[in-house]
């Protein structure tokens, strides 16, 4: 691991997403135990509790975008703590949420990366692309744009949030598990050059396979950020997501991935996203989000040859 101190940072608001819930998702990964289960394994983990910003006041789009002040105001308030993290050398985990909070956790992730010359790679874990823009999606709903917005299109208050537009390129971003992109959304995915693992690829060529191709050239001068979004999962197991979608990886395709993703000791950020405890039965979807975590972290069945 690049460090083993650890922040919690809970984000609790549903201000992007179309459906009310997931605000109460950092404090569902807290009742299943997160904290407890990172310092089984000798990490040393402080909950830094819950950032403040605007109420959700559901109303409808304006010019394209819903909530866009008060989602500019939550992501301004978590880059500035996944800043001040990463500046403490410590490893953050942002407790969504919802998805659009991408944004905020990855502008401050590249602002660090230009900062100290690291090269960043993100990996994207979502059943749906978030490639959207205002002009593609009738919702207006800002979770399904983080990741083109990160790459320059969209409004420029959420464009250059970390001081530098684009503050990507997509060609730091792989995503993994996507088996839900509007049709527009298709055409700017492939103009972007995003490289995108759909659930075909990973059902031809398997989740090892994917893995490999999505983590080639991650070396010791890399960043690695995952954004996990619970809607990766299929919801068969992993009811408690307000945009479920079938067909997504199984629990062993998910630890599999997440056992790959551990193995390359690169893992400096995470945001775990979209838990919707209103949604889930009796908590099983942040238990289960928290095992893969542990996963992220270094649990295994066995202790393996280096």
């Amino acid at each position: 691991m690049t460090t083993t101190a650890i922040s919690l940072l809970g984000v609790p608001t549903d201000i992007g997403a179309g459906a009310r819930g997931a605000s109460m998702g950092p404090e569902a990964l807290r009742v299943a135990g997160l904290q407890a289960v990172l310092e089984s394994h000798g990490l040393a983990v402080e909950d830094r509790g819950n950032l403040q910003g605007p109420g959700n006041p559901w109303q409808p789009p304006v010019a394209g975008y819903r909530h866009l002040p008060e989602v500019l105001a939550w992501n301004t308030a978590l880059h500035d703590a996944v800043l001040a993290e990463l500046r403490r050398e410590r490893l953050p985990i942002v407790l969504g949420g919802d998805h659009c909070l991408g944004l905020g956790s990855i502008s401050a992730v590249a602002r660090h990366c230009r900062e100290t010359g690291r090269t960043l790679r993100v990996l994207w874990l979502d059943a749906h692309a978030d490639f959207n823009t205002a002009e593609l999606t009738p919702s207006g709903n800002i979770h399904g744009m983080p990741v083109a917005c990160l790459c320059g299109y969209g409004p420029p208050t959420l464009t250059g949030l970390g001081g530098h537009t684009p503050a990507i390129t997509p060609d730091a971003v792989r995503q993994i598990g996507i088996r839900s992109v509007d049709p527009g959304e298709k055409r700017l995915v492939h103009e972007a050059g995003l490289e995108v693992f759909d659930m075909r690829y990973i059902d031809e060529m398997g989740m090892r396979h994917t893995l490999e191709q999505a983590l080639k050239g991650v070396d010791d001068h890399t960043h690695l950020h995952v954004s996990f979004d619970v809607d990766f999962l299929d919801p068969e197991i992993a009811p408690g997501v307000g945009t479920t979608v079938p067909g997504g990886p199984t629990y062993r395709e998910a630890q599999l991935c997440m056992e790959m993703i551990a193995d390359t000791g690169r893992l400096a950020s995470l945001d775990v996203m979209e838990l919707n405890p209103a949604l889930d039965v009796r908590n099983r979807t942040a238990m289960l989000a928290v095992d893969l975590i542990e996963s992220l972290f270094g649990k295994s069945t066995l202790m393996r040859k280096k």
